[in-house]
């Protein structure tokens, strides 16, 4: 039954709820459909107003002059105003103040800032010097043109900041000169340690690496001509080599980590070699392992010297380091420690002067707002109380209607100002809801039906879906019935006529002597009947086997791997009875040896489709015909089926449409026009290939589909029985 709606309204002139007098309208409760409770519909009339009773025992507030109502006669906008103004007043006489305050601030503040930028100066050229110490340790230890550039570009802003900042600073006058002439100093000993290392890495190159190369190449040269491994001299050429060896890791590390222990290993592996060499000596067999172990004591030698003078170079660099560049880095951090002692000082007095005068400002500040601060509190207090209270009235008013309770009443909205007026657009809103309330119930009840009507469509698709499988298996099943019956039938026959062979044959010998003639008929057409039952027996067989692999394709969803010629001449000889009984001749032009891993029984589907479709529409009202069946390789990885029938072709129309779901010429004719659809997906979705479609009226259709050989892994046996019956559905 339809109910009554509400109309929605707007808060416009005119409308009951909003006149000045707060005359109320609610016209629209009680009539939502079961929104308003029952404790509610109580309190109301039919017409929404409150009942006398619920009227009489509302609360009321006794009259008496009350602020908040007097404030409540000014507008929200002008009550914010007046504050406002009284705020501007406070600050124009604060402002003064504090200019006058400013003033003597700035100035102590000046001095308190320009003490802090020399002592950020000194902590900078202190950083900028331990860093300046830094990196020539690096560059000492790792030489290298980034560390290097990043020195000079260090030490020109060093120099630069003195002389930028000498000039801007007096009391830095004096001391600038002195700090530019240690950076000076600590450059050039920097340019010295550069000097000192060229010489280390010079003779760690000739007089270390050099001769130790020598020396490996004489060790492998004994190697060679030492003679067997079990001669005398192999014992201490292995202990001497692995003394070598020891000898020169240990010279390495020194060179890397200047250990003294690794200088003193060096030594001591080279002692080792020089003492096994003479023993060698002794014990050669030839010349040239003597001439190898003579040529040997001199490397082992030189090595020694260069060990020592590399010992003796490190030692000066290590002096050098220490006076050069970590005494003047010493005494620059003592020249800037004297400085921010000063600049401390200078700071602290600054900063006491700042105090003064803040305190000062403050206090007169502070006198002067603190009168002020009341004023604007009071004044602050009653405009929030005049705004607060009834904004809380409309707020729980308003979380009544959202909880459905529509008889709560609405106060204020005799009121004058905005928050009357959003009581009155409130009162609308109430009433808006409860036509709302009714709206979503109708909607509700809508949607419910178009859910049915849904349910029903698909239950609908899937029974036609359901028909076009049935109809599909039926040709198949009749084609099968009749293919089999022709050698099955000849089988019976053949068989009844050997049985009443035999009856006659058991009767002539029963009657007497058997001559040998009818003895070798008997034999003779015993022996024609066997071939004859043995051969259509065998022919009956393939046909069974053949179609039971179709089917067996067909039921299971799973990639393998089968021969495309082979699969398509058994897809063919299922249709064929069907298809010669309609007069269509189907011709295969599938070359062997195109082996694919992909679903077979999806092949065969779209297969069967195509020749039960190409019956149907091609050739109508038994119309003769001829249906192609080609296919060739396609690149490496695909190949292209042609199926292609001298029909009557499509217009172009429906060629558009021809795999949309549902769509069929033969409507009235008993159509679904799923048939191509379903082929669509299986080829789509099943075997991951493409479907193309070429027609025209009196010139035939071509279907030509280009199918991967190898069916992707993510097609799985799964996933591709979900995609064959989603092309169903």
């Amino acid at each position: 039954m339809d109910r009554p709606r509400a109309r929605p309204v707007s808060p416009a002139a005119g409308h009951p709820d909003l006149r000045p007098d707060g005359g109320p309208a609610r016209r629209a409760r009680g009539r939502s459909g079961g929104a308003v409770t029952p404790a509610d519909s109580a309190m109301l009339e039919p017409s929404g107003r409150p009942t006398p009773a619920a009227a009489a025992t509302a609360p009321r507030k006794p009259r008496r002059l009350d602020p908040e109502r007097l404030v409540r006669v000014l507008p929200i906008r002008w009550r914010i105003l007046s504050i406002a103004v009284l705020n501007t007043a406070v600050v124009v006489i604060l402002a003064g103040l504090i200019w006058n305050g400013a003033n003597a601030l700035s100035r102590a503040w000046d001095e308190v800032r320009q003490v802090r930028e020399s002592d950020a100066l000194l902590v900078l050229l202190e950083g900028e010097s331990g860093r300046l110490q830094n990196l020539i340790h690096r560059y000492i230890n790792e030489p290298s043109p980034q560390i290097l550039a990043e020195i000079l570009l260090v030490r020109e802003a060093v120099l630069g900041t003195l002389r930028t900042r000498k000039p801007a600073d007096p009391m830095f006058a004096g001391a600038m000169d002195g700090l530019a002439g240690v950076t000076e100093r600590f450059i050039a000993g920097f340019g010295d340690l550069r000097t000192v290392q060229a010489s280390i890495n010079r003779t760690y190159e000739e007089e270390v690496l050099h001769p130790a190369k020598q020396m490996a190449t004489l060790y492998a040269t004994m190697e060679a001509i030492a003679g067997p491994h079990d001669a005398p001299i192999w014992a201490p050429l292995a202990r001497s080599r692995e003394a070598f060896t020891a000898s020169v890791v240990a010279a390495n590390a020194y060179y890397l980590s200047l250990a003294t222990a690794a200088a003193a290993e060096a030594s001591r592996g080279l002692e080792t070699v020089e003492n096994t060499i003479p023993l060698m000596a002794a014990i050669a067999d030839t010349d040239r392992e003597r001439e190898t172990l003579d040529a040997l004591g001199r490397r082992a030698a030189a090595l020694r010297k260069g060990l020592a003078t590399l010992s003796e170079q490190f030692s000066a660099r290590t002096q050098l380091l220490r006076t050069a560049i970590d005494g003047n880095q010493a005494e620059m951090i003592s020249t800037i420690d004297g400085l921010q002692k000063e600049m401390r000082r200078r700071e602290n007095r600054a900063q006491a002067s700042l105090e003064r005068t803040l305190a000062a400002t403050y206090r007169t500040v502070a006198l002067v707002a603190t009168s002020f601060l009341f004023a604007i509190l009071i004044g602050a207090w009653v405009v929030t109380r005049s705004i607060r209270n009834p904004l809380r009235e409309l707020m729980a008013a308003m979380h009544a209607i959202v909880a459905g309770q529509y008889g709560r009443v609405i106060r204020s909205t005799e009121e004058r100002d905005e928050i009357g007026e959003m009581a009155r657009a409130v009162e609308v809103f109430r009433e808006n809801a409860i036509a709302k309330r009714q709206a979503e119930n109708d909607l509700r009840a809508a949607k419910d039906n178009a859910e049915t009507a849904l349910a029903e469509l698909r239950e609908a698709q899937e029974s036609l879906v359901d028909a076009e499988k049935l109809a599909a298996l039926g040709s198949l099943v009749a084609g099968v019935a009749h293919e089999v019956n022709n050698p099955v039938g000849i089988s019976l026959t053949v068989a009844s006529s050997l049985e009443r062979r035999c009856e006659t044959f058991s009767q002539e010998i029963g009657a007497g002597p058997l001559k040998r003639s009818k003895l070798d008929e008997f034999v003779a057409a015993t022996r024609d009947a066997a071939r004859q039952l043995v051969g259509n027996l065998h022919r009956a067989g393939e046909l069974i086997q053949s179609f039971k692999q179709v089917a067996v394709d067909r039921s299971h969803a799973e990639p393998r791997e089968f021969d495309l010629a082979e699969a398509t001449e058994q897809i063919a000889a299922s249709v064929r009875p069907v298809l010669r009984k309609a007069q269509v001749v189907l011709h295969l032009e599938v070359p062997p040896g195109i082996v694919m891993e992909s679903d077979p029984g999806s092949y065969g589907q779209v297969l069967t489709n195509l020749f039960l479709n190409a019956m149907s529409h091609a050739f109508p009202d038994g119309r003769p015909g001829t249906i192609d069946v080609m296919a060739r390789p396609l690149g490496a990885g695909n190949v292209e089926i042609t199926v292609e029938d001298d029909g009557v072709g499509m217009a172009e129309e429906v060629r558009r449409r021809a795999f949309e779901p549902f769509f069929t010429t033969r409507r009235g004719q008993g159509g679904t026009g799923l048939g191509l659809h379903i082929i669509h997906g299986l080829v789509t979705r099943s075997l991951g290939g493409r479907l193309s479609l070429e027609s025209a009226p009196s010139h035939g259709t071509v279907f030509r589909m280009v199918l991967p050989r190898k069916l992707p892994r993510t097609a799985d046996a799964t996933v591709a029985e979900k995609a064959t019956d989603a092309s169903y559905g």
